[in-house]
Order: C-alpha cells, then sequence, then structure tokens
C-alpha cells in the first residue's frame, strides 16, 4: 500500500544530501506531495511536484508506478536515486519510458553579478516591453499552452502572489517570453523559462532571465536553474551560473 505522508519530512533521510529544489519543496511541505510505502518507517519514497517525480530508498514497483489521484499529467520526468531503481521504473513502464540526460547547475548565491544582470535586462528592443506577472498576466499565461508551466503549480493568482515569482515579455499584448518560478521552497525558486517558437534566437529569454534573478535577489531568495538540455546550460552560463554535472532521468509518455 501507498501512503500520502502528512509529514515529509519524515522521508528526509532516504532521499539524502540530494540537491533539487523541486525536491525540497515537497520536503518542506511548501508544494508537491511526498507518498512512502509506510507513513511512520518509510523505506521507499517518492516526491512529486507538476512532472517531476524523485524517486529514493528500496526500490517498491508499487510506489514506482503509483499515479496519485490527484496528478492529471500523462507526461512525467521521473528521476531515480540511483541505477537499481532506474531499472524499477523502467521494468514497471516499459515502452512508455526513455532514458534522458538532464544536466544540474551548482547552486552558488553569491556568483551573480548585478551590473551584468542589469546590462542584459536593459537591451530589451523598444518594440517590447518587460511586465511582472501580475493576476492578468497569471491567466493569460494559464490559457495558452506554451506558457503554462509558468504558473501551472499555483492553482490560483493567491497562491502565486504568496509564493510566486515571474516576469514575461509582451509585443504589444501578446506574451512572446518568460521566466518563471516552476516551484517554491523555503529560500528560493526553481526556474521555468520558455519562448513562443517564432520568437527564439532574440536574446529574449535572457533577457527575462536576468531580469528575474535580480528580482529574486532583491528578495533574498535564490533563483534555481536545472537544465533539460546543453541549450539551457549555455543559457545560464551567460548569466552566471556553472555546470555542475550530467544525471540520468527516465522521461515517461503516458503515465
Amino acid at each position: 500500500m501507498i501512503y500520502q505522508m502528512n509529514n515529509p519530512e519524515i522521508t528526509a533521510p532516504l532521499f539524502g544530501e540530494w540537491e533539487e529544489t523541486i525536491l525540497w519543496s515537497c520536503l518542506q511541505g511548501i508544494m508537491g506531495s511526498v507518498f512512502a510505502d509506510d507513513p511512520v518507517t518509510p523505506r521507499s519514497a517518492m516526491a512529486m511536484l507538476g512532472n517531476f517525480a524523485f524517486l529514493a530508498g528500496r526500490p517498491n514497483t508499487e510506489l514506482a508506478g503509483f499515479k496519485p489521484d490527484s496528478c492529471n499529467q500523462t507526461y512525467m520526468i521521473l528521476v531515480p536515486q540511483n541505477d537499481e531503481l532506474k531499472h524499477t521504473i523502467l521494468n514497471v513502464f516499459g515502452e512508455k519510458a526513455s532514458i534522458i540526460s538532464r544536466y544540474a547547475i551548482k547552486k552558488e548565491p553569491n556568483v551573480f553579478d548585478r551590473e551584468h544582470l542589469n546590462r542584459i535586462r536593459a537591451s530589451l528592443g523598444s518594440s517590447y516591453q518587460l511586465h511582472r506577472i501580475d493576476e492578468a498576466i497569471y491567466h493569460q499565461c494559464k490559457a495558452e499552452e506554451w506558457c503554462s508551466d509558468f504558473v501551472a503549480q499555483f492553482p490560483n493568482y493567491e497562491e502565486y502572489r504568496r509564493l510566486g515569482l515571474g516576469v514575461v515579455i509582451l509585443e504589444g499584448r501578446r506574451i512572446v517570453s518568460g521566466a518563471s518560478s516552476y516551484s517554491r521552497y523555503r529560500d528560493g525558486i526553481e526556474i521555468e523559462i520558455d519562448t513562443r517558437e517564432e520568437y527564439r534566437r532574440r536574446g529574449l529569454a535572457l533577457i527575462c532571465a536576468a531580469s528575474l534573478i535580480l528580482d529574486c535577489l532583491d528578495q533574498n531568495l535564490y533563483p534555481s536553474w536545472d537544465a533539460h538540455n546543453k541549450a539551457s546550460v549555455a543559457l545560464a552560463q551567460k548569466l552566471g551560473y556553472h555546470y555542475s554535472h550530467t544525471y540520468t532521468a527516465v522521461e515517461i509518455h503516458g503515465y
């Protein structure tokens, strides 16, 4: 049987020193959920938030394949703590599963050069406007699939206003790029960034990211970055981040 943990911090020893802020959001009880094989003395645990789930502890096929009623996603990224858990996931999901590489970025609170970030932010062309995500922009993001992840993990604007932070670039009234909090943990956010396809390669994502990082620094929040591909790593490096390591995850299509 699988249990949702009322006190998710009980499972923290299973996850160890794993430096993933989405995981921290779950363990801190701020966002997401943690599931385990026992409510008091868990030996296997899974932390789930949005399209991500992190598995730790003893391999457990029931837990690896568990989909809570609250989960409406058909696409997930499952991140195993080790190879044994990776093979458990692959055995459970079969052809629905594919192994991918993701790229961890170092968490270095004092690495950012404000002058450099301000220069990037100031480089926005006059045909665009930089706008913080307010209530109207929140609903606009939610209504457009390509940018819905800017706000998707916050069920309403009040929750986003309380926990979230983000900016978009507008061309007229149209959102063309943005950077926002995919999730929030106690000391910072996990950055979600994207640009409308026909507006890519114009430096807009870089400007949004620089602006969001500056806003985070002003609020004493850490802007954590985890890269889905090498292009994201390169973008992060332009902002002052440093690559840490490559890790294995498993994409599930038809979750």
